[in-house]
């Protein structure tokens, strides 16, 4: 918990510049993997090399960090070396003081629940990382993946509730992809590799001095709009009710499985702002942190700002039956998690 406080004082108050990454490892001695790529102080470099602004777009902050150092090595893996004599003493009421509390104690509904999708910890992290970079056709080309139906599905090589929790260190996975492109490829790896760490980096810097960044009130880089407030149409579009089968069934991904794709996001986000409802993006966001597994303020934050077209400037609009079609045009994600539209047979025309 005090990691969490001091990663959240980093990103959203103003005495941020004090907190540094050692800082961190020195109140919370039992983390070994900050959950960021660059330390703090790196944030405030690239800021200043950027003319005392945080760069607002991704293109901006690459070629910042292009004439930068490369990232910290991880920290090497606790081994019973590193623990040497250090024991943990237990008492026979341990588990009723210091216990993880069960679903049904912290007062949830556990009748019906689906198979668990993401285990939690770093064995499974670890696992999945070993999974993801067995990809080695994907690691040589790094383009981008085509969107088809099952790449809108959880899978068991999903990295981002591990990177955003820290049960696995962002300096690891970079550097086991660095060595692993270098082999095949004989080559040092472009920056274009990493996107899934420098993305989250770049909303991290992009949140870093800007306390306001979640809201449109008092947030200098954040277009100020008369949004409408319709609190039945924000509660449809987040219980999956809207009558659009594309916008429903991500959302009912998202309330069951706490995960949805990136371009999932863009377009449900697109739909509740500027796209169809033109409800504010705070409202999202909100929802977003409750349901999202890997929900990080400043991600979670940055995604809806420039997916609302607010400090990007993205103007790009989803519109919530034709990008359906494209990703899933035989409704086969539509009706797994719509299943009363295999009844019907109906997709996308309702």
């Amino acid at each position: 918990n005090r990691c969490k406080i001091i990663i959240a004082l980093h990103s959203k108050k103003q005495h941020s510049e004090k907190i540094s990454s050692e800082v961190v490892l020195k109140l919370c001695p039992s983390v070994y993997a900050v959950p960021v790529l660059y330390s703090f102080s790196a944030f405030f470099r690239i800021i200043e090399k950027n003319g005392g602004r945080a760069p607002l777009t991704y293109h901006q902050f690459q070629a910042i960090i292009a004439s930068m150092d490369a990232p910290p090595q991880p920290e090497p893996a606790i081994t019973l070396d590193t623990i040497a004599n250090a024991t943990t003493p237990q008492y026979e009421d341990h588990d009723d003081k210091y216990g993880v509390p069960t679903l049904e104690e912290l007062g949830f509904e556990t009748e019906g629940l689906k198979p668990l999708i993401w285990v939690r910890g770093e064995t499974e992290a670890l696992a999945r990382l070993e999974r993801h970079l067995e990809r080695k056709a994907w690691v040589a080309s790094f383009g981008r993946p085509k969107m088809t139906p099952q790449s809108l599905l959880a899978r068991q090589t999903g990295l981002s509730p591990y990177l955003r929790f820290g049960c696995l260190s962002t300096r690891l996975f970079y550097y086991q992809l660095t060595d692993l492109y270098k082999k095949i490829k004989k080559a040092c790896p472009p920056l274009s590799l990493y996107g899934q760490l420098l993305w989250r980096e770049f909303f991290y810097c992009a949140a870093t001095k800007n306390p306001n960044f979640d809201k449109m009130a008092g947030n200098p880089i954040c277009v100020q709009i008369s949004w409408d407030r319709n609190a039945e149409a924000l509660a449809k579009w987040a219980s999956g009710q809207t009558g659009f089968p594309w916008i429903d069934a991500i959302m009912t991904q998202l309330r069951e499985e706490g995960w949805i794709h990136h371009l999932a996001r863009h377009a449900v986000a697109c739909f509740l702002t500027r796209g169809d409802l033109w409800i504010s993006c705070e409202e999202g966001m909100k929802v977003f942190e409750e349901l999202l597994l890997d929900a990080d303020w400043s991600v979670n934050a940055g995604m809806w700002l420039s997916c609302s077209s607010f400090f990007q400037q993205f103007f790009h609009c989803y519109c919530p039956v034709k990008f359906g079609r494209k990703a899933d045009p035989n409704g086969d994600y539509i009706r797994r998690y719509l299943p009363v539209l295999k009844v019907s047979g109906c997709t996308f025309d309702i």
